[in-house]
């Protein structure tokens, strides 16, 4: 499956399986000298990778990263027409591409750091006030937007969602209208609402196994070089909601789980005040 303005074959993938896991998150590199630099970085923290062929995209390398994440980078994909302006096709909010997705994790400035190293540029975090302030949250990204990733802390490794990208607001309130009237009210998990994070106009649903799929609009750009990361306090609720009716305990609690990854406490409770 892919949005409306994505080129490549596909930006998310559906298998049929015995139980609710997911498989390694997909990073498209610029180019194969950026996997050889992959591949080095992962020989300096003792990680082991192997490459293998994927469907429409080819020679791929896999790894799990120090925190437990699975993740695949690939440098092509075979391309499809572009249908942006194939309106007649167009269903529910309207999708054009996916963005970003949030992961839980145990660990807090080491795995931003080694993603930095990989790459990746800090947009806005979340961090324990004080000369020792622990990073309890990070957004972090490659393209200018605010992120293409969000790691949390908490139990992990997990996926608390994935999220595409829509044009407006209105595409949002469409969508909760036709989930209303074909029998997926239950499905909307929180929002509408927005966060202060990324500044972002959310809803997040859930689909029939469970996994958790936001949609959104409104973050803001991220690509000049001069840009700083913006720092939020964990004692400011604004970083999480904005304005919009709280969170559900199951927004905080609940995520899915990799294949072949057991689930474990955080090495750290952050103390965090949650919007109400």
């Amino acid at each position: 499956m892919r949005g409306s303005e994505e080129h490549q074959h596909h930006s998310l993938v559906l298998r049929q399986g015995g139980e609710r896991r997911l498989q390694p998150s997909g990073l498209q590199g610029r180019q194969r000298k950026r996997s050889r630099q992959g591949r080095g970085l992962l020989f300096e923290n003792g990680i082991t990778y192997a490459f293998a062929e994927q469907p429409f995209q080819g020679r791929t390398l896999q790894f799990t990263d120090p925190h437990g994440f699975q993740i695949e980078l690939y440098a092509t994909m075979e391309k499809r027409p572009h249908l942006l302006r194939r309106y007649d096709l167009y269903k529910g909010c309207h999708p054009p591409a996916t963005r970003s997705f949030q992961r839980v994790r145990r660990r807090g400035s080491d795995t931003v750091d080694f993603y930095a190293r990989l790459g990746f540029r800090l947009t806005e975090y979340g961090e324990e006030d004080g000369p020792n302030g622990r990073i309890a949250a990070a957004w972090m990204h490659r393209k200018g937007n605010v992120h293409d990733f969000a790691i949390t802390n908490g139990k992990g490794p997990r996926l608390h969602h994935f999220a595409y990208w829509v044009p407006t607001a209105m595409n949002i309130l469409h969508l909760c209208d036709v989930m209303a009237s074909s029998g997926f009210l239950k499905n909307i998990e929180r929002g509408p609402g927005r966060h202060g994070i990324s500044n972002a106009f959310f809803l997040y649903v859930r689909d029939p196994d469970g996994h958790r799929l936001e949609l959104y609009t409104g973050d803001y750009f991220t690509g000049d070089h001069d840009h700083e990361p913006l720092r939020w306090s964990l004692k400011d609720p604004r970083r999480q909601t904005l304005w919009g009716a709280p969170a559900p305990r199951s927004w905080f609690e609940q995520g899915s789980p990799f294949a072949g990854q057991a689930i474990r406490e955080p090495l750290f409770v952050a103390d965090v005040t949650i919007a109400d």
